[in-house]
């Protein structure tokens, strides 16, 4: 069962402290104390994963406004599945997950991001990025 790793609830507390720093240095604001409330609820009981129903209201939407402020899909329109490839060489998701991404909830779309990212050997991460970054730095080169 999928549920939201501890890890995309840290970014979301350091996205909205970015946000909303603390007036005082000490005092949360709202979206914090929630996101927090629920991590050290994790924390205490070892936990990895929380499922959605774990989340209160104000976590919730907290949370998914940090969601929100991600990229939704991991494609780079290089799509190997279409070419009889069980898993894409250009974003890595496998072919049931390229097909079934736009069903899939945010939960399952942020486990195959920690997957795919962990991997790290789809184009995404190593040729397409090593030509971004070589576009940039001509790019600079020209200006």
């Amino acid at each position: 069962m999928p549920g939201i790793h501890i890890t995309d609830i840290e970014a979301a507390i350091n996205f909205w402290r970015e946000r909303r720093p603390s007036a005082d240095g000490f005092t949360l604001a709202l979206p914090v104390q929630a996101l927090a409330s629920l991590y050290a609820r994790m924390v205490f009981q070892r936990q990895d994963l929380a499922d959605e129903q774990a989340f209160s209201a104000a976590a919730w939407a907290a949370w998914q406004t940090w969601y929100a402020s991600t990229p939704d899909t991991p494609c780079i329109a290089i799509c190997s599945t279409s070419q009889g490839d069980a898993v894409c060489k250009g974003c890595g998701r496998t072919e049931s997950e390229v097909q079934y991404w736009p069903e899939m909830g945010p939960a399952e779309k942020r486990s195959t991001w920690r997957r795919i990212t962990a991997e790290g050997t789809a184009w995404r991460f190593n040729r397409y990025a090593e030509r971004a970054r070589e576009t940039q730095r001509s790019n600079a080169g020209n200006s």
